[in-house]
């Protein structure tokens, strides 16, 4: 695979009349599944319907032609759904749209710097972590709208409508202070379309279960509102005027100082974006036996997140749903993706008139079983009989996201993780001093051993062992070992065939030591230093104050001109 080369233009090798068939079938019902949801995160997200088809569209064609991943589908998501509705509350649109532009530029550099690889690093505690907070975000915005609560009536005897505030919280408490207001209609509209979800694949396995709920809803809602007479049920086009077209979006650019402010929420839509569309061509390659390049993915869901919000959309990233789906259905190229964002395209521009009376407690259901199926149970049980310290994790993050927002949450969490992976690196990592008789393994530098694998250290000789990179935490480690000490020794040996890289940290480390040993008269050796680090050790200028002649690529080499000088210091000493 070619380094950041799209994956289309390698997929349609031997492409038949066949392949071509399953992907368009498969493309047409991926379209069909990503209305009702893109219509349900736009709405949750506080911004009019049609930009989460927009979204669909356009993000979804960008990462069809050119994502790292043959099967990937773009578009709209419970993950950016409390994340895009904080910037778009204090923001507005022309907020929104700078943080999604420099997110997708952010995104850009880390794929561009060959550094999408990482976000597979994250622990699991942490993404569970963030799922199952924003899931309880995403739960708790659809009360409102699930039970057809309303800030009760104004003075004129008119129903007046619930402004929800950000915060989580808050949220709670003006649900429980208005939940007298519970409208019966609403609620029923609610529980038959989370029956309807859930009921959909024993009664009509081939159909979308999405789909089968907002038709039978919206069917039976429409002939409740105008031939029953029943007017107690909202829908999309009471709340939104729906515009069937795509255009230059009209905003207002915000001024530096918001654009300073807007930095946090860009860092989580590059991060956010980036873990779950790595999650998803993980899962995509499991399903399909094919390998994505995560940098040619980042770079191209950077580009979608540039291009899509200056024509009214949102940010979005891989829809891991969705993509399996596609997959499920026999999609294997990104055909299946082109043709996605043509039947949403359509949807858009002709059926728009038609969604508008879609009840907006049809959508608040479907977005109650996205939030359960994002909290994912069975890894949160599983979590908890783990180690303590990833359960602390788990919820650390979780309150995190709940408390605060996600932006916080996204950016400790990915503390936490470099911190952790730190911790356990350094845990790993070993440095063992021998005096008296060396046992050499095998190794890289185990020339030089007798027949017997051993080798003798004379009297002032010690044997400094380091297993594991010489990074800060290890020259920490490595510092305080060498305080440790009896005898003063006459030379010391620094190990290194088990050093894979050393960094500033360890290079400064290492120099503050050699000279505190020449101070005290202690001649220090390396030994088995791998060509990598032997670079950096040179670069730094360590490899003259060491001397050349006491850097040797084998035990036994160091060995002996260890014993050498020190018989020839104490001899003299006598």
């Amino acid at each position: 695979m070619k380094y950041l080369e799209p994956q289309i233009l390698s997929s349609f090798k031997g492409y038949n009349s066949s392949q071509f068939t399953k992907d368009l079938i498969s493309g047409l019902i991926v379209g069909v599944v990503a209305l009702p949801l893109s219509l349900a995160f736009a709405i949750a997200a506080g911004v009019s319907p049609e930009k989460g088809l927009i979204t669909a569209v356009i993000f979804g064609a960008v990462v069809a032609l050119l994502g790292g991943t043959k099967t990937q589908i773009g578009g709209p998501t419970g993950a950016f759904v409390m994340i895009v509705a904080s910037v778009y509350a204090q923001f507005g649109l022309g907020g929104l749209i700078v943080a999604s532009i420099m997110g997708g530029i952010i995104q850009i550099i880390i794929g561009a710097m060959k550094l999408g690889s990482i976000f597979k690093f994250i622990p699991y505690p942490i993404m569970i972590g963030l799922n199952t907070g924003i899931a309880i975000s995403i739960f708790s915005s659809q009360i409102r709208d699930a039970l057809g609560l309303t800030a009760g009536l104004n003075e004129a005897g008119e129903v007046v409508q619930m402004e929800l505030p950000v915060n989580l919280l808050d949220k709670w408490i003006l649900y429980f202070q208005h939940i007298s207001t519970i409208d019966i209609t609403t609620t029923i509209v609610t529980v038959a379309t989370i029956a309807a979800i859930l009921l959909a694949p024993k009664i009509l396995p081939k159909v979308p279960p999405y789909l089968f709920a907002v038709l039978l809803i919206s069917i039976a809602a429409y002939c409740l509102r105008h031939f029953v007479g029943i007017e107690g049920i909202t829908t999309i086009g009471d709340k939104f005027s729906i515009s069937g077209s795509i255009k230059i979006a009209d905003f207002e650019m915000p001024n530096m100082e918001t654009i300073e402010r807007l930095f946090p929420s860009a860092i989580t839509i590059a991060a956010m974006g980036a873990i779950v569309s790595i999650v998803s061509c993980s899962v995509a390659d499991g399903a399909t036996g094919d390998r994505h390049d995560s940098n040619m993915e980042l770079v191209a869901e950077g580009i979608g997140n540039i291009l899509t919000p200056m024509f009214g959309g949102i940010p979005a990233t891989g829809a891991v749903a969705r993509t399996m789906v596609g997959i499920s259905n026999g999609g294997r190229t990104p055909m299946v993706g082109i043709v996605h964002c043509i039947v949403v395209l359509l949807i858009l521009f002709f059926l728009a008139p038609l969604v508008q009376h879609i009840p907006t407690a049809c959508l608040a259901g479907m977005l109650i079983i996205v939030a359960y199926n994002m909290s994912n149970i069975p890894s949160l049980k599983f979590l908890m009989k783990g180690p303590k310290s990833d359960v602390a994790v788990l919820w650390t993050t979780v309150g995190l996201a709940v408390i605060f927002n996600l932006s916080v949450a996204v950016e400790i969490s990915l503390l936490i993780a470099v911190f952790l992976f730190m911790r356990r690196v350094a845990d790993n990592a070993n440095i063992s001093v021998i005096r008296d008789e060396l046992n050499v393994l095998e190794g890289t530098d185990a020339a030089g051993a007798s027949s017997d694998d051993r080798l003798n250290i004379v009297k002032g000789v010690e044997v400094y062992e380091i297993d594991g990179p010489f990074f800060f935490g290890m020259a920490n480690k490595f510092d305080e070992e060498m305080r440790i000490i009896g005898d003063k020794p006459v030379v010391r040996i620094i190990r290194m065939r088990k050093v894979p890289f050393i960094d500033s940290t360890g290079l400064h480390n290492l120099q503050m030591l050699v000279e505190k040993l020449e101070k005290e008269h202690i001649r220090v050796i390396l030994s088995g230093v791998r060509q990598n680090v032997l670079q950096n050790i040179k670069k730094s200028g360590l490899s003259v104050q060491i001397g050349e002649e006491n850097i040797f690529d084998n035990i036994g080499a160091a060995v002996t001109k260890a014993n050498q000088v020190a018989t020839e210091v104490l001899n003299s000493n006598v």
